[in-house]
């Protein structure tokens, strides 16, 4: 994750998915069957991924799905008292930045996806935290798979769902803006020269089509399931966008749909703000989050766990690898920290909520 220069948040820089009848004796031999086309994934009319009318994709990639992870078997885990009837265990995904294969093992052990990289995991639910492209290498591959899990966990009586990241907006205004001038803090800046600063791939824009770019343009910025208050960035910002889950997704998805490019920025750039909940005041920030939109923690990704932690790296994956287990607990136990610094030779961190121990 990252926040961006000329994007002005302290820390970390931002630089700016049965054979055929026998035939009569008298017959001619019948040819050879072919075995018939897979059926469609049949999904509930108007399912999308964060229950909006995003576009979903079918299975049936074939450019990215080139691993064959080891699978573990379905998890039996403990259910949340706060989960839906007849819903299954709530998991959660943090920063992919396009690395396709960590993905791909990571879900497969636990238990999420098969050795074809389908879904595996019946009713479970599956939450995304964004941020899918920039910096790693297959951002385009990690969105259809995401697009297709959508597809395939609805099928199977579950949901596989995803928030927006701040390069969701980044890569949006890159292809809807390109160099067309907009006003920053640090002054006149461009979307794609921010998107190229940032991780930015040239075979992500290459490969990215419409379906991608309405899909992403849809996200939900805010959630909450089973008291987790789930969002992308560890930020207050939200709270300039309503007083409401459902405010503050319309109110983004109004913004990019009116498409103005310095209104748009302003989106991006305060999405990119980190480290709220870190300090002193931290919990009480965290509290005006629940307070305002429910919950009693907040799920975030963006900033790297190391970082929160104090540690040595950069999101570019330079520096030596930094040591992290799972998710980072803080702000007197109210917020959790999911980006597990896979840019920064981390892990893709794909965790069971509640936490345990």
């Amino acid at each position: 994750m990252s926040a961006g220069s000329p994007v002005p948040p302290a820390g970390p820089p931002l630089h700016l998915p049965a054979g055929p009848p026998v035939a009569p004796p008298t017959a001619p031999p019948a040819p050879p069957a072919v075995p018939p086309a897979a059926p469609p994934v049949e999904l509930p009319e108007d399912y999308t991924p964060t229950a909006r009318d995003l576009p979903v994709v079918t299975p049936g990639r074939t450019d990215t799905l080139i691993d064959r992870p080891s699978v573990a078997p379905v998890p039996d885990p403990a259910m949340s008292p706060d989960a839906p009837e007849g819903m299954g265990p709530l998991y959660v995904v943090g920063d992919v930045h396009g690395y396709y294969d960590e993905l791909r093992e990571a879900l497969a052990a636990e238990g999420l996806i098969d050795a074809d990289g389908s879904w595996a995991a019946g009713n479970a639910r599956l939450w995304f935290l964004g941020d899918f492209t920039d910096r790693g290498p297959d951002g385009i591959g990690v969105i259809d798979l995401v697009m297709q899990l959508s597809a395939e966990a609805a099928a199977a009586g579950g949901y596989c769902k995803a928030l927006m990241g701040n390069h969701e907006l980044l890569l949006l205004g890159a292809k809807r803006f390109g160099d067309t001038p907009v006003q920053s803090g640090a002054g006149t800046a461009s979307f794609q020269a921010a998107w190229l600063l940032n991780g930015g791939q040239k075979t992500d824009m290459d490969r990215l089509e419409d379906h991608h770019l309405q899909w992403m343009a849809r996200l939900d910025a805010v959630m909450e399931e089973d008291g987790h208050l789930l969002v992308h960035s560890d930020t207050t910002a939200y709270l300039e966008y309503g007083d409401s889950i459902e405010a503050v997704n319309d109110t983004v998805h109004e913004v990019l749909t009116r498409s103005d490019a310095d209104e748009v920025w302003d989106l991006f750039r305060k999405f990119t703000k980190r480290f709220a909940f870190r300090d002193e005041s931290g919990s009480q920030a965290v509290r005006e989050l629940l307070d305002a939109y429910g919950g009693d923690r907040v799920v975030h990704g963006h900033s790297p766990i190391p970082y929160l932690l104090g540690e040595v790296g950069t999101e570019d994956g330079e520096g030596d690898g930094i040591a992290v287990d799972g998710p980072h607990v803080y702000a007197d136990g109210l917020a959790i920290a999911m980006d597990g610094g896979i840019t920064m030779a981390g892990k893709l961190l794909v965790v069971q909520l509640p936490l345990t121990g």
